[in-house]
């Protein structure tokens, strides 16, 4: 009888990231619904309508997550530079055809669904440049090769950054932090930071009410604008240690705007308290550790980049988010990920999930 081949094997997914994926699935759900029932019950006359939307996006995205976890993550190499195309086409549509939900231009729509086209970015950008940097490793030691690669996504930050600032921050991130991993020296960053800060300003003297929201971060008291930042404060500040109960925020009732959005994690810390959020960042904490455990055990470039990549955004988000909620850097209106609602984010937030359970079948086991 023939002995299957090593390589032909098919191992089983990473159940310690699956569980922890999960369960920050399950957690957003129910702090969703206790944080977005006064706004539904008042906007929608139904206190579960952001919860059976969330769900409904949640069941969709454990589905693409599965799937995109039974597909060999080595499949999608080809169509690295097809995604990336298609979401560059998305994101020009968005600029003429999107709609505008709260003065930001940043939806299309299919019928009665909407969808993000920057949420897709990501996921398109996370592919390509794994693409790029396993397939150039040897030659990321050079400086020429480095800004190659960060030129190459300057096109999608450039039309996502129009209207989605935070997003076009975000992809940067992941670009520099996957050109770090191949090459890990100090010195060439100072030139790519200098880059990339440039380009961010350019944004920021584009739009006046960029710049304003510097002025807002120093001084919130100050400012009409500056008031979703301190109720987010004084939720965060009347928390306590263990928290008013689930349920019992005050600062959901209308006094922080769409707080199951941007802010949810002020209305985590008011209800659970600091315990609460001490027990939501461990678990991001575990869930970035796990997905770098993945990087450093798969053997093949392209997989081990593809989990540092989902890695690489997941942690640049929810340090971003939680960053705003208390106020350390200036609101950029960046979602909590698989907590905050927002259907498209969790999503592609899965999908990215199911690429690396399927990289982590590929794994180097330790015996």
């Amino acid at each position: 009888m023939a002995v299957q081949r090593q390589e032909d094997i098919k191992e089983p997914v990473d159940y310690v990231l699956l569980i922890l994926v999960l369960l920050l699935a399950l957690f957003g759900l129910l702090v969703l619904y206790s944080t977005s029932a006064y706004n539904g019950r008042v906007k929608f006359a139904d206190s579960a309508y952001y919860l059976k939307k969330q769900f409904f996006a949640t069941s969709i995205g454990l589905m693409a997550m599965y799937l995109v976890s039974q597909v060999d993550y080595r499949k999608w190499l080809p169509a690295a530079g097809l995604g990336y195309g298609i979401s560059l086409v998305l994101s020009t549509a968005v600029l003429f055809i999107g709609d505008e939900y709260n003065g930001s231009k940043r939806w299309l729509s299919l019928g009665p669904l909407s969808f993000q086209p920057s949420e897709f970015a990501k996921l398109a950008v996370v592919v390509l440049l794994a693409s790029i940097v396993s397939k150039n490793a040897s030659h990321m030691k050079s400086w020429r090769y480095m800004f190659l690669v960060i030129l190459q996504v300057l096109p999608i930050v450039g039309l996502v950054g129009t209207n989605n600032l935070s997003t076009a921050i975000i992809i940067l991130g992941i670009a520099v932090i996957l050109i770090f991993i191949a090459n890990p020296r100090f010195l060439p960053f100072i030139g790519l930071g200098g880059l990339g800060a440039g380009f961010i300003g350019i944004f920021l003297s584009v739009e006046s009410y960029r710049l304003e929201r510097l002025a807002i971060w120093r001084h919130p008291e100050l400012y009409e604008k500056g008031y979703q930042t301190m109720q987010g404060l004084y939720a965060i500040g009347s928390g306590g240690i263990f928290g008013v109960g689930l349920g019992n925020s005050m600062q959901k009732l209308g006094f922080v705007p769409e707080a199951q959005n941007d802010m949810i994690f002020s209305i985590i810390c008011e209800e659970m308290g600091l315990a609460g959020a001490f027990l939501v960042i461990m678990l991001f904490g575990l869930l970035i550790w796990r997905l770098m455990v993945i990087a450093t055990h798969i053997q093949e470039l392209f997989g081990a980049f593809l989990a540092a990549g989902v890695m690489g955004h997941i942690m640049i988000q929810v340090i971003l988010n939680i960053a705003v909620v208390t106020n350390t850097i200036p609101n950029t209106g960046i979602t909590l990920p698989f907590v905050s609602y927002g259907g498209t984010s969790v999503v592609f937030l899965l999908a990215e999930i199911g690429l690396v359970l399927n990289v982590s079948r590929h794994m180097k086991k330790e015996h």
